[in-house]
């Protein structure tokens, strides 16, 4: 795998992408729910899954790096710091999660098509168009 310092590294987590940002020493900065945001070995991060590499550009690389290095690790929560929280803290400053809004978003209108149809066929196809319709293919 073709990586450098300050690139994210995904792998799957069940229905989700976990998220890491690759550090100078070739470890993984990133969070989990039982350790908060630490850091472990590429191999500790891949758990034997298959990882894909979001090569960021020297400005990128330089801020990422640099948020690193001037964190407070933070405990993990679901809704306001999970994986995507702190890799885009670092890469961008500010904390966001598309993962969990496209899911929110998702259970949301699934729930109004259910109450308004009585359908749990409409309601899951509701859940997966707009799934499809708010899930980007960029790592954050």
């Amino acid at each position: 795998m073709d990586y450098q310092p300050g690139d994210i590294v995904s792998r799957r987590k069940g229905v989700l992408m976990h998220r890491g940002l690759v550090l100078e020493d070739g470890r993984v900065y990133h969070n989990t729910p039982f350790k908060g945001e630490h850091v472990s070995t590429m191999h500790e991060f891949q758990k034997n899954r298959r990882m894909s590499v979001h090569a960021t550009n020297e400005f990128e690389r330089d801020e990422a790096l640099r948020s690193y290095r001037d964190r407070s690790d933070r405990p993990y929560n679901l809704f306001t710091n999970n994986c995507e929280h702190t890799i885009s803290r670092a890469t961008t400053g500010r904390g966001k999660s598309p993962q969990l809004a496209s899911y929110l978003i998702s259970g949301g209108v699934a729930a109004a098509t259910l109450v308004l149809t009585r359908s749990w066929g409409l309601a899951a196809a509701g859940f997966v168009l707009t799934r499809r319709l708010t899930t980007k293919e960029d790592p954050l």
